[in-house]
This record gives C-alpha cells, sequence and structure tokens, in this order.
C-alpha cells in the first residue's frame, strides 16, 4: 500500500528544507483567454409599453370608481 503524500526527502522539486526551486511552480493564472462560445444577449432591463399602458388603464378604472362611489355617497 502507497501512501498518498511521497516523502519529502525523495520528492522531486523540493529543496533542502522544503522550499521550490524558481520556475518549478506553475503559472498563477491560466494563459487562456476568451470564452468557449458565444454568450447569449442581454434581456431587456425595461418595461414594454403594452404592459405600462395596462396598468395605467387598471389605475385610471379603479380610480373612476372610487370618485363615482364618492359621488354617490355624497349626492
Amino acid at each position: 500500500m502507497t501512501t498518498p503524500d511521497p516523502e519529502p526527502g525523495r520528492t522531486p522539486g523540493l529543496e533542502p528544507g522544503g522550499g521550490v526551486p524558481p520556475g518549478d511552480t506553475p503559472p498563477a493564472e491560466g494563459s487562456t483567454s476568451g470564452i468557449s462560445h458565444p454568450e447569449p444577449p442581454e434581456l431587456r432591463k425595461g418595461w414594454a409599453a403594452m404592459p405600462l399602458v395596462l396598468i395605467m388603464a387598471v389605475v385610471l378604472l379603479v380610480a373612476i370608481g372610487l370618485i363615482a362611489m364618492v359621488v354617490a355617497l355624497i349626492g
């Protein structure tokens, strides 16, 4: 059975004291750039005209109904 960690004295690339010589370590970041496939287009963040018109129509109808109820109570 082998151990997962090799003996430090037999590990290649280690200097005495456990240091690693310059150039023996991998780079900090990958050297590839760019994307592998095209990104989907961003979704629109604004409201479309039709939902705004429908919401304003409902608000207007509710306001007209409330005004009509107040006028009916007064008169």
